[in-house]
């Protein structure tokens, strides 16, 4: 079964669209108008194995924030969508990624019980690019987790080497890669599950 989902969101600040196929090849055709955004969420394709088409307008004459918060948003609801009741998946993945100087990990359970927690150091740099704040990570994280309805645990182990500072780009990329194993690994098949992976026997 083709596990897809097609999500429009509008509101008066956006427009989003999302088409999503879980089970691809890793194609990222992103467009928001934020570049450093985009650029996360192509690696949230390659490094995930999905298929993701994003097309945000959004008030960046005002700043970046409704543009990423409702992309995150839209792009949580289209993976809720597209994994069903979760039948017959692995549930629980976790990834350990360095890069560079910067080592991450993240933790992900298809719980059905949004909640996120994130760690980062403090200090970074205050933008990546013209418009990307470096403070929007953890709530792009924190919107795409409660509505895809997941446990989401991302942790910056490592930041910098010795006296220097951290490089801002290097630390959230790592974040995103992180994720996108760690999202791959738990929404991949397993095929030693009967059902819903709960003894609840509903995620």
């Amino acid at each position: 079964m083709s596990r897809t989902a097609s999500v429009q969101r509008t509101t008066g600040e956006t427009k989003v669209s999302i088409d999503l196929e879980i089970d691809g090849s890793g194609r990222g055709d992103i467009a928001t108008g934020v570049g450093f955004y985009d650029h996360m969420l192509k690696q949230l394709a390659k490094h995930g194995g999905f298929d993701l088409t994003v097309r945000t307008e959004g008030d960046l004459e005002i700043d970046a924030h409704h543009t990423m918060e409702d992309t995150a948003i839209a792009l949580g609801q289209a993976f809720a969508e597209a994994l069903g009741d979760k039948a017959g998946l692995r549930r629980f993945g976790d990834a350990v990624v360095p890069l560079d100087e910067v080592l991450a990990r993240a933790a992900v359970d298809l719980s059905g019980r949004p909640y996120v927690a994130h760690d980062e150091p403090a200090g970074l740099a205050p933008h990546i690019g013209p418009v990307y704040a470096t403070s929007m990570t953890r709530h792009i994280l924190e919107s795409f987790g409660h509505n895809a309805r997941i446990t989401l645990h991302v942790s910056v182990l490592r930041a910098a080497n010795p006296g220097q500072q951290p490089d801002a780009h290097h630390v959230v990329e790592a974040q995103f890669k992180a994720f996108a194993r760690a999202l791959r690994a738990a929404v991949a098949p397993d095929p030693r599950a009967a059902g819903v992976p709960s003894t609840k026997g509903v995620l």
